[in-house]
């Protein structure tokens, strides 16, 4: 008996010294997992790019160009003006002046003249009204799908700001419509671990080399779907922000379907049977976005609708029964990538929606176009000039784009947004909006 006792307490000697060993790492891990929760990436503030009068092209004016485009053959002219009629495109859309030369002009000099005139505007404008120096910038990210130049334009940036030496830049290229929340996935990424940390990202798509003149229907498309534009979003980690910043991020997802050759060719630059480049958009474009939507709102769902949707949404799989999550009693606001007038309503129509849960998507259609990436926070900006953004409100941008992917952030407003913000793109109209938008518009 006392051999056993002897031996009870060895074991619990060495349990208890076993224990006092793990101590530290157990300590440690306990410390790093309250560190690791507490660490929120907030967006403080954003700016969007509003092209000068002098960019419009109204309607008239666009058809005149295409009619004085000398490499247009009459039928190229006549399919774009009837996707112009069906657009959902008002009359204050902008092109880069080198586009409205006859002929257009497509040297890279020009596209790097609009890239400086869009960026450098949202990045000043920004800083100037968020009260930021450049040199405190410690997370630099870029993207642009189809604008690529050497030096990249993140290192633009930080030449025109003069940025510090050790700033942690990265330039996205060729991810499509969808890639404004692919850059905001990575600066999530790299705050939580270099905490402490401003992240600035710069969304913007060159319009003037992507200007097409062959006889490729799907290519012409791209003339006559996309505008100028460009966003530049401020996030952080920091502690200190906590009681200016607008909104946190409270979820992302991604969602890429480049494994289904369909969906990988649906949008894709090539070149056509003439040689000359172009992005082609196949009519399979808005079927895939509707199966990509689906993947992304199968991983969403579970950590933003409420309980009782999760259930009967699970019950809906289980007897193999249709049933589409009502995701308007997970979010106040909606930010649907305005890809075109047919995008928007198969969205809408996936979604259960109504029209004013799209109305943030067509206004922005309506006014400034499909600016690719940054397309999200124009209906952002929308939204607060209305008024409507409120503490504790949540927001849900959604972007599709070539690869093909679906991508969702979804915000959380942190405190109310004054909807008289004077460096609002929509501050000077927002009072005749929203509009009627008729199917067709009579150009001629």
């Amino acid at each position: 008996m006392a051999a056993s006792l002897l031996r009870s307490l060895f074991d619990l000697t060495t349990f208890t010294n076993n224990l006092l060993g793990l101590a530290p790492i157990l300590i440690a891990s306990i410390f790093y997992l309250i560190h690791k929760k507490q660490t929120t990436v907030r967006l403080l503030d954003y700016a969007c790019y509003k092209p000068p009068p002098s960019y419009r092209a109204p309607t008239s004016m666009f058809v005149e160009h295409l009619e004085h485009e000398h490499e247009l053959d009459q039928e190229s002219v006549d399919f774009q003006v009837k996707i112009i009629e069906k657009s959902g495109f008002g009359e204050e859309t902008s092109i880069p002046p080198a586009l409205a030369r006859h002929p257009s002009d497509k040297s890279i000099s020009f596209s790097i003249d609009e890239t400086k005139t869009v960026v450098f505007n949202v990045v000043e404008t920004l800083l100037h009204k968020s009260n930021t120096n450049p040199r405190n910038i410690d997370i630099l990210i870029t993207n642009s799908s189809m604008f690529c130049p050497t030096p990249s334009l993140s290192a633009l940036i930080v030449n025109k700001f003069k940025m510090r030496s050790n700033i942690m830049s990265f330039n996205l290229s060729g991810m499509g419509c969808s890639a404004g929340i692919i850059s905001i996935g990575l600066a999530k990424d790299l705050l939580k671990v270099h905490k402490n940390s401003l992240a600035l990202i710069v969304s913007s798509e060159a319009m003037n080399l992507n200007w097409y003149t062959g006889k490729n229907r799907s290519m012409l498309l791209t003339n006559c779907l996309f505008r100028l534009g460009g966003a530049a979003i401020l996030m952080s980690s920091r502690d200190q922000d906590k009681e200016k910043a607008k909104y946190s991020l409270q979820h992302l997802e991604r969602t890429h379907k480049g494994q289904d050759n369909r969906s990988y060719s649906c949008i894709i630059q090539e070149l056509d049977q003439d040689n000359k480049l172009g992005v082609s958009i196949t009519k399979n474009t808005v079927a895939v976005a509707g199966e990509a939507l689906k993947a992304n709102m199968a991983v969403l769902g579970p950590s933003v609708l409420p309980l009782k949707e999760q259930i009967t949404y699970a019950i809906s799989l289980i007897i193999r029964k249709t049933y589409i999550p009502k995701f308007r009693n997970a979010f106040e606001h909606f930010c649907i990538h305005p890809g075109g007038r047919a995008v928007i309503s198969a969205i809408k129509k996936s979604l259960s929606m109504e029209e004013g849960d799209v109305e943030a998507s067509r206004m922005t259609l309506h006014r400034f176009g499909n600016t690719s990436s940054s397309s999200i926070w124009y209906e952002l900006s929308y939204i607060e000039a209305k008024g409507r953004m409120r503490k504790g409100d949540k927001v849900w941008q959604l972007a599709v784009g070539s690869g093909f992917k679906c991508n969702s952030a979804v915000w959380k407003c942190l405190c109310n947004v004054e909807g008289s913000d004077e460096t609002n793109v929509w501050s000077d109209g927002i009072h005749s909006y929203p509009v009627e938008i008729p199917e067709t518009i009579n150009i001629l």
